[in-house]
């Protein structure tokens, strides 16, 4: 493996931090202003796609900016991980940013310019994320999403979102300051350094209580992954607009959550040494007692992306499960869940914000016959329902495999049963919602008039349903990195 200098890490992060400046500076124009967030956006996925050779060829990008103390820099690397997320996340942001002119046009909601610098602002922070070189760099892009998503949380200014905005940084940064500064302090101090190395730093740092401690710090700091008891900002969260509620699913907060629970598992602590200090077996049925328990919850939930709010608690938790099993195959499915719940998940956002933009429902108990006024509106809901449950041929059947699988090589077949139960409430409370879509009679006094959303969101949730749908047949990219992640790892 050879490291390659370069600043096209730097310039991917960057990029959309000076289309902050222009949008700003654009406010009064909105046709410029939306054209420098595509721009943008379009940009920023070049940037990352063109690094995308070197690293399947088995190389690193490594640039750093400024060193703080030694062993404390602010530096990114590009590997396989932080290319799969940040292909991921680039990519989204193209098809979220056209969805969210058709939202916020259709809806003529106040302060656009606002909403879409700060959108811009937690992508960059995202991708600051995907390729931090060491926990500190991670760390200032972790919070940096914290504080720039929270205007978007709060975007309505209403009682409620307000409200919901409180909960939402009181939870993300009291836990990522009580909990997550103190395990990055006491990982430094063990091991002298932050830097994220293949097989982990803390191996032989200390006494087994003090990183069995550490790990636990980690965990409980890092409350983007939504992982129970920390989780209940996400519904709160709720209360943000649909094209930022697909945002913090999709593509910057949780995801954000899992990908750093990750870099931990792999970079700080390394398989070998919690498979030695046994708390795999424990974050696995955490894991495993989340997913469960929010699906639940979910079969609960009338309002619709609450529902889906519950779905991602729940869903998210399979990275965790995954990797948890410390195996190749549990840690594959890992991986390939970031990708396959991104597209999975934010379709069924986008398909909400459709139908309430188009039909001004919110509510499960509102969606009798509603196939026949949105057919294509719900059909990419079908496909992004479908993937959450796991049916072949749509992409989540092979993440939910692949852990499988990994449950299987570490001997945890309760597991398997989990996977099976998830599975079937996954059904329960997605397929009632597709049978009353299509097979229902609409509401008294509603013709079946068809009465889609915009073009500028309905073409993007059905590129993203269509995306679902590829990535089972052709996952070869994805696949690739997150193999040559894991076998980096291992």
């Amino acid at each position: 493996m050879e490291a390659v200098k370069s600043a096209m890490p730097l310039y991917a992060i960057a990029v959309s931090l000076l289309a902050v400046v222009l949008i700003g500076i654009s406010g009064k124009k909105p046709n410029l202003r939306e054209f420098w967030t595509i721009a943008a956006g379009v940009l920023k996925f070049t940037i990352v796609a063109s690094m995308l050779p070197l690293i399947l060829e088995g190389n690193v990008i490594e640039y750093s900016l400024v060193s703080i103390l030694p062993g404390l820099d602010i530096a990114f690397k590009v590997d396989a991980l932080g290319m799969f997320f940040a292909l991921t996340a680039s990519f989204l942001w193209i098809v979220t940013s056209f969805y969210s002119i058709g939202y916020v046009r259709s809806l003529n909601e106040h302060a656009q310019t606002r909403y879409f610098m700060f959108f811009a602002v937690a992508l960059s922070a995202t991708i600051g994320v995907a390729f931090s070189a060491n926990m500190f760099t991670t760390f200032v892009f972790y919070e940096m999403i914290t504080f720039c998503t929270f205007p978007l949380v709060a975007h309505k200014g209403t009682t409620e979102a307000l409200k919901g905005a409180r909960r939402y940084l009181t939870y993300l940064l009291g836990t990522s300051v009580a909990f997550q500064l103190f395990a990055i302090f006491l990982t430094y101090n063990a091991a002298g350094t932050l830097d994220f190395t293949q097989h982990g730093i803390l191996a032989g740092q200390g006494s087994d209580a003090l990183l069995i401690a550490i790990f636990v710090l980690f965990m409980a700091g890092i409350a983007k992954a939504a992982v129970m008891p920390f989780h209940s900002w996400l519904p709160a969260a709720m209360v943000a607009p649909t094209p930022v509620s697909a945002l913090l699913h999709a593509v910057a907060v949780v995801k954000t959550g899992v990908f750093v629970v990750l870099k931990v598992v792999l970079y700080i602590f390394g398989v070998n040494l919690l498979s030695e200090l046994g708390v795999g077996t424990v974050l696995a049925y955490v894991a495993s007692f989340t997913i469960i328990v929010a699906s639940i919850i979910a079969l609960r939930q009338d309002n619709l992306k609450r529902r889906l709010a519950y779905s991602t608690i729940s869903q998210l938790s399979y990275v965790i499960l995954g990797v948890a099993l410390l195996t190749l195959s549990g840690i594959t499915g890992s991986i390939m869940h970031i990708v396959l719940h991104a597209f999975a998940k934010i379709t069924l956002f986008f398909t909400a914000g459709a139908i309430y933009v188009a039909a001004h429902k919110t509510r499960v108990s509102e969606l009798d016959g509603i196939g026949k006024q949105m057919p294509f509106t719900m059909a990419a809901f079908t496909v992004g329902a479908f993937s959450m449950i796991g049916i072949p041929p749509f992409g989540g059947f092979l993440s939910k495999w692949y852990i499988g699988i990994g449950a299987i090589e570490a001997g945890q077949l309760p597991i398997i049963a989990v996977i099976v139960a998830s599975t079937i409430l996954n059904a329960a409370y997605f397929l009632p919602i597709v049978y009353a879509a299509f097979f229902k009679e609409l509401p008294a006094g509603e013709k079946a008039k068809r009465r889609e959303a915009p073009s500028l969101m309905v073409i993007p949730l059905t590129i993203t349903a269509i995306v679902t749908l590829a990535l089972f047949i052709w996952p070869s990219v994805f696949l690739e990195l997150a193999r040559m992640a894991v076998a980096g790892a291992m």
